[in-house]
């Protein structure tokens, strides 16, 4: 009894892993029959060496789930080390174009069937309604659910149209929170009404579309209680099941994030917070943000088969995530990796863009790109204007600047007639906007590739909505 008990635990975990092949313990994890795994970034080289990982994934076992989290835009691993094909939510939300949404997302699903992907966790149906939210942002197609709701229904159909499972996430909304669940655990400042006539409107949505898989967020409603959603069964059985009629699998976001490892597990274990996952709804188990070993699988295993022998977990509820989450690995359809074509999210970032004022160029500028650090779930990866200017208009000089390096980039400004001035959610960053302040004798061209700021001043600019690199592409083309 109690083997069957652990070989159905162990179907209901999705873990990463660190490295681009796959490392022993998990070969032979898949083999007896481990769910699956998420890949990051630190797992991808180029698409033919995910391709080539995932067979060797498959090798071990048919049917694995093979997630990864590509939301395109700022969110990327398939394009960890150049820039995003494609451009992100909000520039696709901003294009205001479902159709296009919908090609771009196929483009993108096909281009994951070929690399062997089952599930893609993706798309946000969170909403940008905080100006302070420090997570989604961009990553959103917009604030108002009536317009971003046919844009996340047409992600849907795009990207499950080549068989590549889509996931709308991160339920019931993270857009309101103040507070980021990598870290924290934030709490939504709503009414049960408010969320029906707001951030459940994209859900809702996305499973009128089909959407195969839904993820949970790590943030308390207190109509529901003091429990995240994660670990809530009033929001994923009564709420999203019964209310909403969702019949899919539903993912945890990452158990090991500080909303619930911190507020949740560190009295309990990961184990436990699994066990109470699995008890309040969920299907598969994601413990993808960090790379994991097989101890941590092991903590699971055990918490959940001591959780079925103790009656606190039925065995139904446990078989029945199991097979839930087993239909997350079906194959995708053929499809041939190939090189990389960015032709369609160039087309879909020119029509994103937003031009305010004279952003003509005056001879060759200066372009400073103002670095900040990036959100946890974007992480590091190529970004700037600098470098794709510099190659369309022979003289540019490009700056990457500091928000404190305001001393340097106005000796720089000098020498030039034309500046272009290029920021990330400004409004955000105190230090960023005193670098604007400091910048007012300066004749500059603004570009701001995050959520454009409720208060953001005159002059010139350009928002692109995303800092993918088809948006800074399509920018450098419209300024050249």
């Amino acid at each position: 009894m109690s083997s069957d008990v652990a070989k159905l635990a162990e179907a209901v975990l999705l873990p990463g892993f660190a490295g681009t092949t796959a490392p022993d313990w998990l070969r032979r994890r898949i083999g007896a029959g481990l769910g699956g795994v998420v890949l990051f970034g630190r797992n991808v080289v180029d698409d033919e060496q995910v391709a080539a990982l995932t067979a060797q994934l498959r090798g071990e076992r048919e049917g694995v789930v093979v997630g990864i989290d590509e939301e395109g835009g700022d969110v990327t691993r398939l394009d960890v080390n150049t820039g995003s094909f494609v451009p992100g939510p909000l520039a696709l939300g901003a294009a205001d174009d479902p159709e296009l949404t919908t090609a771009v997302a196929a483009a993108l699903g096909e281009r994951l069937a070929a690399c062997g992907v089952t599930l893609n966790l993706a798309p946000c149906a969170d909403l940008t309604l905080a100006a302070e939210d420090p997570i989604i942002g961009v990553r959103a197609f917009g604030s108002d659910p009536a317009k971003a709701s046919p844009h996340v229904a047409a992600y849907v159909t795009g990207l499950q149209k080549y068989g590549v499972a889509a996931c709308a996430k991160h339920f019931p909304g993270h857009g309101a929170a103040t507070e980021d669940s990598h870290v924290a655990l934030p709490v939504l400042p709503r009414t049960v009404e408010e969320l029906r006539e707001i951030e459940l409107v994209p859900f809702a949505a996305a499973i009128r579309a089909g959407v195969r898989s839904v993820m949970s967020g790590h943030l308390v409603v207190r109509a529901w209680g003091d429990e995240p959603a994660t670990l809530n069964r009033t929001a994923l059985t009564d709420v999203l099941r019964g209310e909403l009629g969702f019949s899919g699998a539903v993912i945890t976001d990452a158990l090991e994030m500080g909303a619930v490892s911190g507020a949740y597990g560190k009295h309990d274990g990961l184990g436990r917070s699994a066990v109470r996952a699995l008890a309040a709804g969920a299907d598969a188990l994601c413990l993808g943000g960090a790379a994991f070993e097989a101890e941590h699988l092991d903590a699971c295993v055990t918490a959940i088969v001591a959780a079925v022998a103790a009656g606190e977990l039925p065995l139904e509820r446990l078989a029945e995530a199991a097979s839930r989450t087993a239909a997350l690995g079906t194959d995708p359809a053929p499809a041939t990796v190939g090189p990389v074509d960015r032709r369609l999210g160039l087309e879909a970032a020119r029509k994103a863009l937003r031009i305010r004022g004279d952003v003509r160029l005056d001879g060759p500028p200066l372009v400073v790109d103002v670095q900040t650090e990036p959100t946890i779930a974007a992480g590091p990866m190529p970004w700037g204007l600098g470098a794709h200017l510099a190659e369309l208009v022979p003289g540019t000089r490009t700056l990457t600047a500091t928000p404190d390096d305001a001393d340097v980039v106005l000796e720089a400004a000098r020498d030039f007639r034309s500046v272009v001035v290029v920021t990330r959610e400004a409004h955000r960053h105190p230090r960023v906007r005193e670098l604007l302040a400091a910048l007012s004798t300066v004749d500059f061209i603004r570009v701001e590739t995050g959520v454009p700021g409720p208060a953001d001043g005159e002059g010139p600019r350009i928002d692109t909505f995303s800092g993918s690199y088809v948006s800074l592409r399509a920018v450098a083309e419209y300024l050249a």
